[in-house]
Protein backbone atom coordinates (compact mmCIF):
# COMPACT_ATOMS: atom_id res chain seq x y z
CA UNK A 1 0.00 0.00 0.00
CA UNK A 2 1.16 3.57 -0.49
CA UNK A 3 1.37 6.51 2.01
CA UNK A 4 0.04 9.45 1.10
CA UNK A 5 1.99 12.92 1.91
CA UNK A 6 2.55 13.53 5.40
CA UNK A 7 0.91 17.14 4.78
CA UNK A 8 -2.01 18.07 2.66
CA UNK A 9 -1.44 19.62 -1.00
CA UNK A 10 -2.40 23.01 -1.86
CA UNK A 11 -6.26 22.42 -1.95
CA UNK A 12 -8.82 23.72 -4.35
CA UNK A 13 -12.10 25.72 -3.66
CA UNK A 14 -13.89 22.87 -4.76
CA UNK A 15 -12.16 20.72 -2.30
CA UNK A 16 -13.18 22.98 0.49
CA UNK A 17 -16.51 23.31 -0.33
CA UNK A 18 -16.12 19.29 0.11
CA UNK A 19 -14.72 19.33 3.25
CA UNK A 20 -17.44 21.41 4.65
CA UNK A 21 -20.14 19.21 3.71
CA UNK A 22 -17.88 16.21 4.65
CA UNK A 23 -17.87 17.73 8.30
CA UNK A 24 -21.49 18.40 8.62
CA UNK A 25 -22.00 14.64 7.55
CA UNK A 26 -19.60 13.54 10.13
CA UNK A 27 -20.29 16.06 13.24
CA UNK A 28 -23.53 14.41 13.56
CA UNK A 29 -22.20 11.51 15.67
CA UNK A 30 -24.07 8.80 14.05
CA UNK A 31 -23.21 4.99 13.44
CA UNK A 32 -19.96 4.51 10.97
CA UNK A 33 -22.40 3.28 8.21
CA UNK A 34 -24.86 5.68 8.18
CA UNK A 35 -22.20 8.62 8.26
CA UNK A 36 -20.36 6.62 4.82
CA UNK A 37 -23.77 7.06 3.57
CA UNK A 38 -24.43 10.74 3.86
CA UNK A 39 -20.49 11.19 3.16
CA UNK A 40 -21.24 9.46 -0.04
CA UNK A 41 -24.23 11.52 -0.98
CA UNK A 42 -21.80 14.72 -0.41
CA UNK A 43 -18.84 13.58 -2.37
CA UNK A 44 -21.28 12.66 -5.24
CA UNK A 45 -21.66 16.55 -5.94
CA UNK A 46 -17.77 16.91 -6.76
CA UNK A 47 -17.20 13.72 -8.74
CA UNK A 48 -15.71 14.70 -12.80
CA UNK A 49 -15.76 18.82 -11.64
CA UNK A 50 -12.96 19.83 -13.32
CA UNK A 51 -11.73 22.37 -11.05
CA UNK A 52 -12.14 19.35 -8.48
CA UNK A 53 -8.01 18.93 -8.26
CA UNK A 54 -4.95 20.43 -9.08
CA UNK A 55 -2.27 19.28 -11.66
CA UNK A 56 0.02 18.04 -8.95
CA UNK A 57 -2.82 16.12 -7.40
CA UNK A 58 -3.90 14.60 -11.04
CA UNK A 59 -0.31 13.30 -11.20
CA UNK A 60 0.48 9.08 -11.06
CA UNK A 61 3.01 7.13 -10.55
CA UNK A 62 4.78 4.39 -13.00
CA UNK A 63 5.56 2.10 -9.93
CA UNK A 64 2.14 2.04 -8.19
CA UNK A 65 -0.66 3.98 -7.41
CA UNK A 66 -0.48 7.30 -5.78
CA UNK A 67 -2.18 8.90 -2.98
CA UNK A 68 -2.14 12.66 -2.37
CA UNK A 69 -3.34 13.97 0.92
CA UNK A 70 -5.98 16.56 0.11
CA UNK A 71 -7.20 16.89 3.73
CA UNK A 72 -7.01 15.82 7.53
CA UNK A 73 -9.44 17.00 9.64
CA UNK A 74 -7.87 18.55 12.91
CA UNK A 75 -9.70 16.36 15.43
CA UNK A 76 -8.69 13.14 13.01
CA UNK A 77 -12.68 12.50 12.22
CA UNK A 78 -12.25 11.79 8.54
CA UNK A 79 -9.27 13.02 6.07
CA UNK A 80 -10.14 13.11 2.06
CA UNK A 81 -7.20 11.35 -0.22
CA UNK A 82 -6.79 11.41 -4.43
CA UNK A 83 -6.36 8.00 -5.48
CA UNK A 84 -4.20 8.17 -9.17
CA UNK A 85 -3.94 5.02 -10.35
CA UNK A 86 -2.15 4.47 -13.91
CA UNK A 87 -3.26 1.29 -16.26
CA UNK A 88 -3.23 -1.93 -14.52
CA UNK A 89 -2.04 -0.73 -10.93
CA UNK A 90 -4.13 -2.44 -8.34
CA UNK A 91 -4.28 -2.43 -4.55
CA UNK A 92 -3.19 -5.41 -2.15
CA UNK A 93 -6.02 -7.64 -0.65
CA UNK A 94 -6.61 -5.46 2.28
CA UNK A 95 -9.59 -4.19 5.15
CA UNK A 96 -9.47 -0.60 6.60
CA UNK A 97 -9.44 0.92 9.95
CA UNK A 98 -12.63 3.11 9.62
CA UNK A 99 -15.38 3.62 7.34
CA UNK A 100 -14.56 4.77 3.59
CA UNK A 101 -16.61 6.31 1.04
CA UNK A 102 -14.85 6.03 -2.59
CA UNK A 103 -16.17 7.71 -6.03
CA UNK A 104 -14.66 7.50 -9.22
CA UNK A 105 -13.44 10.95 -10.06
CA UNK A 106 -12.23 9.99 -14.00
CA UNK A 107 -12.14 7.06 -15.86
CA UNK A 108 -12.97 2.93 -14.72
CA UNK A 109 -12.00 0.97 -11.49
CA UNK A 110 -12.77 -2.58 -10.30
CA UNK A 111 -13.06 -3.69 -6.98
CA UNK A 112 -13.13 -7.29 -5.98
CA UNK A 113 -14.57 -8.01 -2.62
CA UNK A 114 -13.89 -10.83 -0.57
CA UNK A 115 -15.09 -12.79 2.50
CA UNK A 116 -12.47 -14.54 5.49
CA UNK A 117 -13.64 -18.22 6.01
CA UNK A 118 -12.16 -20.16 8.65
CA UNK A 119 -10.27 -23.50 7.51
CA UNK A 120 -9.52 -25.40 10.29
CA UNK A 121 -6.82 -23.78 11.90
CA UNK A 122 -6.32 -20.92 9.18
CA UNK A 123 -8.35 -19.08 7.17
CA UNK A 124 -8.75 -18.44 3.56
CA UNK A 125 -10.53 -15.95 1.33
CA UNK A 126 -13.29 -16.12 -0.69
CA UNK A 127 -14.06 -13.89 -3.44
CA UNK A 128 -18.18 -12.95 -3.05
CA UNK A 129 -18.34 -10.13 -5.91
CA UNK A 130 -17.16 -8.34 -8.41
CA UNK A 131 -18.12 -4.53 -9.05
CA UNK A 132 -17.31 -1.91 -11.74
CA UNK A 133 -17.26 1.77 -10.51
CA UNK A 134 -17.45 4.40 -13.79
CA UNK A 135 -16.89 7.81 -13.48
CA UNK A 136 -19.53 9.63 -11.11
CA UNK A 137 -19.88 6.02 -9.01
CA UNK A 138 -19.72 6.18 -5.39
CA UNK A 139 -19.83 3.57 -3.36
CA UNK A 140 -19.23 3.21 0.74
CA UNK A 141 -18.49 0.62 3.75
CA UNK A 142 -17.89 0.37 7.41
CA UNK A 143 -15.49 -2.39 9.38
CA UNK A 144 -16.13 -5.31 9.31
CA UNK A 145 -16.90 -6.96 6.30
CA UNK A 146 -14.76 -4.78 4.16
CA UNK A 147 -11.95 -7.04 1.98
CA UNK A 148 -11.26 -6.13 -0.68
CA UNK A 149 -9.03 -5.50 -3.92
CA UNK A 150 -9.46 -2.51 -6.25
CA UNK A 151 -7.84 -2.12 -9.64
CA UNK A 152 -7.74 0.41 -12.54
CA UNK A 153 -9.55 -1.48 -14.86
CA UNK A 154 -9.87 0.64 -17.83
CA UNK A 155 -6.81 2.02 -20.77
CA UNK A 156 -6.51 5.48 -19.71
CA UNK A 157 -5.23 6.86 -15.49
CA UNK A 158 -7.69 6.36 -12.78
CA UNK A 159 -8.13 9.09 -10.56
CA UNK A 160 -10.75 8.03 -7.40
CA UNK A 161 -11.15 10.56 -4.17
CA UNK A 162 -11.70 8.36 -0.69
CA UNK A 163 -13.12 9.36 2.30
CA UNK A 164 -12.03 7.99 5.61
CA UNK A 165 -13.48 7.98 9.00
CA UNK A 166 -9.59 8.18 10.62
CA UNK A 167 -6.74 10.63 10.10
CA UNK A 168 -4.41 9.25 7.21
CA UNK A 169 -1.65 12.00 8.00
CA UNK A 170 -1.25 10.61 11.47
CA UNK A 171 -1.79 6.67 10.74
CA UNK A 172 0.29 6.97 6.96
CA UNK A 173 -2.60 4.32 5.83
CA UNK A 174 -6.38 3.29 6.04
CA UNK A 175 -5.48 -0.09 5.50
CA UNK A 176 -6.07 -2.06 8.92
CA UNK A 177 -4.76 -5.60 7.63
CA UNK A 178 -2.64 -6.95 4.20
CA UNK A 179 -4.03 -10.60 3.28
CA UNK A 180 -1.55 -12.48 2.06
CA UNK A 181 -4.01 -16.11 1.89
CA UNK A 182 -5.46 -18.65 -0.20
CA UNK A 183 -8.20 -16.74 -1.95
CA UNK A 184 -10.76 -18.78 -4.10
CA UNK A 185 -12.08 -16.49 -6.81
CA UNK A 186 -15.22 -15.68 -8.12
CA UNK A 187 -15.99 -18.93 -11.02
Amino acid sequence: MTTPTATPTATTARVARLVVDVREAVGRGLPPDTTAYLVGERLAAHLGAPDLLTAEQREGDPDRYRQHLLHAEHDGSFSIVALVWLPGQQTAIHDHVSWCVTGVHEGTESERRYRLVPDGTTARLVATEDVVNAQGDVCGFAPPGDIHRVRNSCTSTAISIHIYGADVSRLGSSVRRVYDLPAEEIR
